[in-house]
């Protein structure tokens, strides 16, 4: 029976990557596929991992209803024997719907990636919806870490090294950007509530005010 799943995680944990290597595995054995992104660190219309990996894949705009898009492409003679839907988190809640009725009414297999909490640990509407219809929900097994070595559980943003908790839901950015932009850091729970990034943890760890350690 088709499903659709959606694979979760935190930042940097190869959401991206898994989705390429589930569109090559099935691109190899001759079948043909939609994918689907939106907002990708690569630019419009890209699907691509930070290992350097990259394809081409249809833009999701605001608004768009994916279910009609892949029935005009099957009308015209197109195939679509899976789909793929990557920056899922940032998918309307109307557009997962429309994701479960390709696997319901076309009987297509749909593979969603998302992150499932943005940097406030508020659930996205995309990836709750995901977790509202989904048939699986599978955790990325590529855990993450903090700058501690901990499991990454929770994703961070930053604005010069110092970590945000307001704003805007959705702001671009990627783990990659220098420390005096927009970016974003995958911490562990305790050091997100304590908002210590790895820059402020560097910083407190030089500062004179930190009482030295000596041997008894």
């Amino acid at each position: 029976m088709p499903e659709l799943v959606f694979f979760s995680g935190t930042m940097d944990c190869g959401k991206s990557t898994l989705a390429l290597q589930i569109e090559h595995n099935r691109s190899a054995r001759g079948l043909a596929g939609i994918i689907f992104t939106r907002n990708d660190r690569a630019g419009q219309g890209k699907l691509s991992s930070r290992l350097g990996l990259v394809t081409d894949a249809v833009e999701v705009e605001e608004g768009v209803d994916l279910y009609a898009h892949i029935v005009d492409h099957l009308s015209q003679g197109g195939r679509a024997d899976y789909v793929i839907a990557d920056e899922a988190q940032f998918l309307a809640p109307g557009q997962i719907d429309q994701l479960a009725r390709v696997v319901d009414d076309l009987e297509i297999d749909v593979y969603a990636f998302g992150i499932t909490t943005d940097f406030r640990t508020k659930l996205f509407p995309g990836s709750q919806r995901l977790v509202e219809l989904a048939d699986r929900v599978e955790v990325l097994q590529v855990e993450a870490l903090c700058w501690c070595g901990a499991r990454a559980t929770h994703n961070a943003r930053t604005v010069g090294g110092v970590m945000v908790v307001e704003g805007a839901q959705v702001v671009i950015g990627d783990v990659t950007r220098s420390a005096d932009e927009i970016g974003y850091e995958v911490l562990c729970r305790r050091h997100h509530r304590r908002r210590m990034t790895a820059a402020s943890a560097r910083a407190a760890a030089l500062s004179p005010d930190v009482l030295p350690v000596t041997a008894d």
